[in-house]
């Protein structure tokens, strides 16, 4: 990479210099390289001088980044977002609207916030939600800075940042939106304590029993009278298909085409009507 380097006359020590005050000594003065890429049709030497200037500024970049760290991201991730917003900061910038670092500070943080807003969340919520999370972070920070203060309750959090108390309790809310606990956490002290995943529910399997039956009630009640008694005797009195047939008059033989014909209709007819109501769901 190269490097400025102001040459000066010999007698230059004995005139009075004006220095331009940096904000930061990560800032180089690469306004003359700046210049240049603008000049540069694109090529080899336009994507050198690119990709020197993106040396130069990156001390700058890991800076900011450094703002963001113990966040929940490892600061050489962060450091990689950053960088990547450094890249887009020389890609845009025009010199001919003002220094590089004004206008390279706000695209790198605004690129470090957005992987935040978008990428860290593990629950995805709007961004006004995500703005009012902020802004209850920063107020019970405020409220709570002298040791021994207690915890602000809604209505001191919503004097202090000036939103209603509904927004204050979608922002607490939201705090706990960000990061999700393991099912492995323990949410006992005692000794024989449980995890999370202790507290979930299982699947009954009586369920699929009940959507079974409703979904056959509307196709049994369309069979004719002689074989809905059928299927009641057999399934509901666990009646073999011979006393059945003995009841009724007939031969055993004809009860079961009966009792296969009848089941076979009512199974149709439930799963035309479930084929039907996701078509129009």
């Amino acid at each position: 990479m190269s490097i400025d380097i102001a040459t000066s006359s010999p007698d230059a020590s004995a005139r009075p210099t004006t220095h331009t005050a940096r904000p930061h000594d990560d800032a180089p003065d690469t306004a003359a390289r700046f210049a240049r890429m603008a000049e540069l049709p694109d090529g080899p030497e336009r994507d050198a001088l690119r990709d020197e200037l993106v040396t130069a500024w990156l001390p700058m970049a890991h800076r900011i980044a450094g703002r963001f760290r113990d966040r929940g991201e490892s600061l050489e991730d962060l450091r990689q977002v950053a960088a990547l917003g450094l890249v887009k900061a020389v890609d845009r910038y025009d010199p001919a609207r003002g220094a590089f670092e004004s206008y390279a500070v706000p695209t790198i943080t605004g690129e470090v916030k957005r992987h935040f807003r978008d990428r860290m969340w593990a629950l995805r919520v709007p961004r006004r939600v995500q703005e009012l999370r902020n802004k209850v972070r920063l107020a019970r920070r405020d409220l709570t800075q002298h040791p021994g203060t207690p915890e602000p309750s809604v209505a001191d959090i919503a004097a202090h940042t000036g939103l209603t108390e509904e927004e204050v309790a979608t922002g607490l809310e939201a705090l706990d939106s960000f990061s999700t606990l393991s099912l492995d956490a323990e949410v006992s002290s005692d000794d024989d304590g449980y995890s999370l995943a202790d507290t979930l529910g299982e699947t009954d399997g009586s369920f699929d029993t009940v959507i079974d039956r409703e979904s056959a009630k509307e196709g049994l009640r369309h069979l004719p009278e002689r074989e809905r008694a059928i299927l009641y005797m057999r399934f509901f009195e666990d009646m073999t298909q011979s006393r059945i047939a003995d009841r009724l008059g007939i031969s055993q033989m004809h009860v079961s085409r009966l009792i296969s014909r009848s089941c076979a209709r009512v199974r149709d007819e439930a799963l035309g009507r479930a084929a039907k109501d996701t078509r129009t769901s």
